[in-house]
């Protein structure tokens, strides 16, 4: 059966190099385990902005822009190649990479952030970028919105994956647009934690009768650099979890096989049996034979949308 990896590790926050390099050695240490899809959290490449719960609502502007001056600095751009290396580590060792990341726009305005999650294939290529959808109530002063040209399933060794973020799994369209597609390996890089959440994934693998890998954010104040603006005022207990991760693998009908990972670092592993996925949708299969396409129609626009067109 393949194996899957969910790599809950803090990275190396607002610094994309040091950042990149904690995962080569993680995606490293996962293949050495067995693992062929290897996951990375939300926004790892450079860090999930946590401070954005703390600062003062329409306040902090001087902290808040020198931040984010700092997340732009550390951002992805696919175009200039900066996943160069995450796409040799999957190929050397012929595993399939989903990774999260700030991503900045470097097509128009260059000025934009994307909450982004890519799948890199075994080949090494970058075979889709998703952009989140809507980001989640600060988030929106950090994140543009994405739109639906990354709402795809891609093949891979482990079955047909792909990826919503965060609380974007609690919209049903998005969701039945991946089960739509055939989904079979549910991947929701997340910032968001507890019972709630871990009901949530439990709920897609029974509804959408496809394996769920819920990939978590961990860390501590003490994993934000010394450097870090404000760091003592925003996180005064260095010991204190900031986010507990509870990264989780749930099976097709909603058990979970792996998990929850609660604050702690590491990897977490899990064998996959792709015919679950077959005898789940037997009962239940939402875009299939339970699926009433005479009185319910979801239209899904996955056209790039572009702020200008240039003839």
């Amino acid at each position: 059966m393949p194996r899957i990896a969910i790599i809950q590790k803090a990275p190396a926050f607002l610094d994309r190099d040091k950042t990149i390099a904690i995962a080569l050695d993680a995606i490293r240490d996962a293949a050495a385990g067995g693992a062929q899809l290897i996951v990375f959290p939300e926004a790892f490449i450079a860090g999930y902005p946590a401070w954005i719960w703390r600062l003062r609502p329409g306040g902090d502007m001087g902290l808040c822009e020198q931040l984010h001056a700092a997340l732009i600095k550390s951002a992805v751009s696919i175009a200039d190649d900066d996943l160069a290396p995450l796409c040799d580590a999957a190929k050397e060792r012929g595993v399939t990479v989903v990774c999260g990341m700030h991503e900045r726009d470097t097509a128009s305005s260059r000025g934009t952030l994307y909450n982004t999650a890519v799948i890199i294939g075994a080949d090494g290529r970058i075979r889709n970028r998703h952009r989140k959808l809507m980001p989640t109530n600060p988030e929106r002063m950090v994140w543009g919105w994405g739109d639906g040209s990354g709402l795809k399933t891609v093949d891979s060794t482990c079955g047909r994956i792909g990826t919503l973020i965060c609380w974007e799994n609690y919209m049903p369209l998005a969701r039945y647009a991946l089960y739509a597609q055939g989904v079979d390996v549910y991947i929701a890089p997340t910032y968001d934690t507890g019972e709630r959440w871990l009901a949530t994934m439990q709920h897609i693998a029974r509804e959408g009768g496809c394996w769920v890998l819920g990939s978590g954010c961990a860390f501590r104040g003490s994993d934000l650099p010394v450097s870090f603006p404000s760091r003592q005022t925003l996180y005064p207990n260095l010991d204190e979890w900031i986010n507990a991760g509870d990264s989780v693998v749930v099976a097709p009908g909603g058990k979970i096989v792996a998990g929850p990972m609660h604050n702690e670092s590491g990897i977490l592993y899990a064998d996959i049996d792709p015919d679950q996925v077959i005898n789940a949708r037997r009962s239940l299969d939402v875009v299939g034979h339970y699926a009433r396409p005479d009185i319910f129609r979801v239209e899904v626009k996955t056209s790039p949308l572009k702020a200008a067109e240039f003839g």
